[in-house]
């Protein structure tokens, strides 16, 4: 199975939108409002500032030439600055590749690509996600594409929902 990852473009946003509802409930047990989320997404692809969306397409061939290409899997991206290194973290977020792909180099491909976009684009000076503490799964994921646990815990006051 071949992998390719694209930009995500405004079509895409039903699709995101139904994999970040999945990811919530699998990851966090969180039942996510379906129009929220589409909105959220929307207004992430429409302005590169909010956010950045790439889509892991499979190409797998069927028989006598056909080849069929499937969206498998997301990966956004997010933008911190640091006055401490005077450059912008690029943080992985709404993670998410289909069941039937897992464990099949999905993830990797999505990482692989953002590594190298962080690494050629001026400024950059790393990468970082935040990983539920009892996802043991994704922890040793990350940690064999060459990521480590930077030592922070996160704490959080929201303000709504």
């Amino acid at each position: 199975m071949q992998v390719d990852i694209r930009d995500a473009m405004p079509g895409d946003a039903e699709l995101l939108a139904q994999w970040a509802a999945a990811m919530a409930l699998e990851t966090e047990s969180k039942v996510l409002a379906p129009a929220t989320i589409l909105a959220g997404v929307s207004a992430g692809l429409l302005d590169p500032a909010r956010a950045r969306y790439f889509v892991a397409i499979a190409s797998a061939g069927m028989g006598g030439g056909e080849v069929v290409r499937v969206p498998v899997g997301t990966l956004m991206l997010t933008r911190e600055w640091s006055d401490w290194r005077n450059g912008d973290w690029w943080w992985i977020q709404s993670v998410y590749v289909d069941p039937g792909y897992r464990r099949r180099g999905v993830l990797s491909a999505l990482y692989r690509h953002v590594e190298d976009l962080a690494r050629q684009t001026e400024g950059v000076i790393g990468l970082r996600l935040y990983v539920e503490r009892d996802n043991a799964v994704a922890q040793r994921t990350y940690a064999a594409l060459g990521m480590a646990d930077a030592g922070y815990r996160i704490y959080e006051a929201g303000f709504g929902d």
